[in-house]
C-alpha cells in the first residue's frame, strides 16, 4: 500500500529479529550511567587520587550492555582497583565489586521513581511493522529492569518474549559479548541465528550479535563521541544507523 512502511532491504531475508532494549528500545542509557557515577565516584573517592567516572566514554567503554557485576569488574579493573568480586547479593556500597553493582541497581531504581524513562519512537514504529509483516521479535537486556520498562511503556506486546537479566541469572547466562543472551531469545522464537538480526547499541552487544553468527547484525549509534559507527562496524555490525527507524522505507512503489 502506498506510504505503507516497508521493511529496509537489509531485514527482507530475516524472518526474526532481536532489539536490546537499553539505548535502543528505551532511552534509559542516561539513567543507568548516572547511577553508575555515584556508584563508581564513591568508590574512587575512596581510594583517593583517581579521577570521576566519566558518564560517556567509561560508560560506553566498560559497563554499556554488560551485566552489573561484569561492568563494575571491567571499570574497577581499568582504574587499578582489585577489589573482592563478592557476589550479586551483596549490600550495596564499596568494599566489593558486587556492593558497587548493588549500590548502582539502588540508585537505579530509586530514579525510576521520580521519572518514567522514555522510549525511542522510531524502534516503535520498526516494531509495529515488523509484527505487521509478521516477523517475531525478541527484547534482550542485560538489566534485570528491562521487563519492566518495557510493561511501563505499554510495549510488551509487540514482542515474542524477553531475555532481561533475570533470566539470565536464573538460567546462568554469561553476559555479553558472550552470545548466550542472543541466542537464547532466538531460541524462543524459533529461528535459527542466521535467520534472525540484532539491533544493538553498545559494543559488547555488537560484539555478541557478530560472535553469534546472526544474519544481520545492526548497530545503532545515537553518540557523536568516539564510540561511533566506525567502532561499532569494527566490533561486527554490517549496517550502522543511527535510529532504528532508518530500516524503514515510506513504501512508496511497493
Amino acid at each position: 500500500m502506498t506510504g505503507a512502511p516497508s521493511l529496509a532491504a537489509c531485514l527482507h531475508s530475516m524472518r526474526a529479529v532481536v532489539l536490546d532494549t537499553d539505548g535502543v528500545i528505551t532511552d534509559s542509557a542516561p539513567t543507568h550511567a548516572a547511577a553508575w557515577k555515584s556508584a563508581f565516584d564513591a568508590c574512587l573517592s575512596a581510594a583517593g587520587g583517581q579521577r570521576p567516572f566519566d558518564p560517556v566514554d567509561d560508560y560506553l567503554q566498560y559497563v554499556d550492555g554488560r551485566s552489573r557485576q561484569d561492568g563494575a569488574a571491567a571499570f574497577l579493573r581499568s582504574r587499578g582497583l582489585e577489589l573482592p568480586l563478592g557476589t550479586p547479593d551483596d549490600a550495596p556500597g564499596t568494599d566489593t565489586v558486587g556492593a558497587v553493582a548493588a549500590r548502582k541497581d539502588e540508585l537505579f531504581t530509586a530514579s525510576l521513581q521520580d521519572r518514567a524513562v522514555a522510549t525511542w519512537p522510531g524502534t516503535v514504529r520498526l516494531l509495529r511493522a515488523l509484527g505487521d509483516h509478521g516477523v517475531p521479535c525478541a527484547a534482550v537486556s542485560a538489566s534485570r529492569h528491562a521487563s519492566e520498562l518495557l510493561a511501563a511503556a505499554d510495549l510488551l506486546g509487540l514482542f515474542r518474549t524477553v531475555v532481561d537479566g533475570n533470566e539470565a541469572r536464573r538460567l546462568h547466562l554469561p553476559g555479553k559479548p558472550d552470545p548466550a543472551l542472543f541466542l537464547e531469545a532466538a531460541q524462543r522464537l524459533g529461528v535459527p541465528a542466521e535467520d534472525t538480526a540484532v539491533v544493538e547499541d553498545a559494543l559488547a552487544g555488537v560484539e555478541a550479535g557478530r560472535r553469534g553468527g546472526f544474519g544481520l547484525v545492526v548497530g545503532v549509534d545515537r553518540t557523536a563521541g568516539p564510540y561511533s559507527a566506525t567502532a561499532l562496524r569494527r566490533r561486527g555490525a554490517d549496517v550502522v544507523v543511527s535510529d532504528p527507524g532508518e530500516l524503514l522505507t515510506s513504501g512508496e512503489g511497493a
